[in-house]
């Protein structure tokens, strides 16, 4: 399932697409301004974002290059703009592609699969593998033992972290930068808990670890149960 974030203020269009869309079969979002565009792509991390150019608080050639900015995610522009120097703006702001109203729901969808082709062509799979476990940062799912796994963001966004630096120490202070993008001080309780509550869902304890092994006092290693480098001593409860 594809999951779909449309940026658009006229709510007859965006009702339309999101109906077209979810009957596909994808997984649809939606915003009718520039801001809560840009903050719902950063916070839901979606797979496309078609947006459209005529927002009503910020202007669509704008919403680009701050999109790009904290995210690769990729943009199709749908705007009733059909002057050759604006697509040129958009393409160069860095839209992956771009759409003229009036155009069908048939049409979209392929957009869609076009760039998300290229995107897959493009880019080396992000996948992080960690004995039986899976943590795939694109579709956001996580697999143990070949069954899933249901997290919420930020257990997602910390087990990716680690699975990332796999067989490494990841400081508390590292973690809050990266998953909470705080600096240290007073988060590590945050941290605690939400490690305690990921040990759960992947059946272990901080008495009996299997991937995730608390160093006291440095921090957090996930390792590979069946390589046997887990045998950490002073570990915290945590």
């Amino acid at each position: 399932m594809v999951s779909v974030l449309i940026v658009e203020d006229d709510s007859a269009i965006r009702s339309a697409l999101i109906r077209a869309l979810t009957a596909g079969g994808h997984a649809v979002t939606s915003a009718a301004t520039g801001m809560a565009g840009l903050t719902s792509a950063v916070d839901d991390h979606p797979d496309v974002v078609v947006l459209d150019l005529g927002l009503p608080d910020i202007d669509g050639l704008r919403v680009l290059p701050m999109l790009r900015a904290v995210s690769a995610v990729p943009v199709i522009v749908a705007t009733a703009r059909d002057d050759e120097r604006v697509i040129v703006q958009a393409l160069d702001a860095g839209a992956d592609d771009y759409l003229v109203k009036p155009f069908g729901a048939e049409q979209l969808e392929a957009r869609i699969r076009a760039v998300l082709r290229r995107l897959a062509t493009a880019t080396p799979d992000p996948t992080a593998t960690v004995g039986a476990l899976t943590v795939n940062p694109v579709t956001r799912e996580v697999t143990l033992d070949g069954i899933p796994v249901e997290l919420s963001r930020k257990e997602f966004d910390l087990l990716y972290l680690l699975a990332q630096r796999a067989g490494e120490v990841v400081t508390k202070r590292e973690i809050l930068a990266e998953v909470w993008r705080q600096s240290y001080g007073g988060g590590d309780r945050t941290v605690d808990v939400h490690l305690s509550w990921l040990r759960r869902k992947l059946g272990e304890t901080a008495a009996e670890p299997r991937y995730l092994h608390s160093i006291r006092g440095v921090g957090i290693r996930l390792v590979d149960p069946g390589r046997g480098d887990g045998d950490d001593t002073g570990q915290s409860g945590s």
